[in-house]
């Protein structure tokens, strides 16, 4: 049993707590936490081939990652919402439908966030509605060259490979 959370820090999309984790030895041990609200990862289909992917300055690694659109959940919105609202502010586009492929945790050492993947499809074309800091262009791929960007290395975003990942794993290459 764990003790209840010490904040530590608190910021704008999550906070960072600690907790007393019993070990083995019969001592506590403490442990930093993030805290987050979750978050939503979106594998836009332009067409039946092609893909909308992202490259995306990421400041915390100083790259641009080419990635899947992507964006955190806001105080208690359905994860549905927050994909049809971050594939519009990133990408522009619209869809007419989303499916929920699946759900899972990107790094549960040290951070509670959950991530909701959707497929959208049915997609119409707009203006996006970045936010100011970001520093985001569109990618429109055949879904094949995704694959072989993944080969070559030039995907490197968790996010991005469990989604075009389980996507050939469910489907097969196109």
């Amino acid at each position: 049993m764990t003790s209840e959370p010490r904040t530590l820090f608190c910021g704008k999309r999550f906070e960072i707590v600690a907790v007393d984790q019993p070990g083995n030895d019969g001592e506590m041990h403490s442990r930093e936490i993030m805290r987050h609200p979750g978050a939503v990862v979106i594998l836009p289909f332009v067409d039946e081939k092609h893909i909308c992917l992202i490259r995306n300055l990421r400041v915390a690694v100083n790259e641009t990652l080419i990635e899947l659109p992507a964006g955190t959940r806001e105080p208690n919105e359905a994860p549905e919402l927050t994909a049809h609202r971050e594939l519009q502010e990133e990408t522009g586009y619209r869809a007419a439908r989303l499916e929920l492929l699946t759900t899972f945790y990107p790094s549960p050492g040290v951070m509670n966030e959950k991530m909701f993947l959707y497929s959208a499809h049915g997609l119409t074309a707009g203006e996006h509605a970045r936010e100011v800091g970001e520093q985001i262009e569109n990618l429109v791929v055949p879904i094949d060259e995704a694959y072989q960007m993944i080969e070559r290395q030039e995907i490197q975003d968790g996010k991005t490979l469990v989604g075009l990942l389980l996507w050939a794993q469910k489907n097969g290459p196109i």
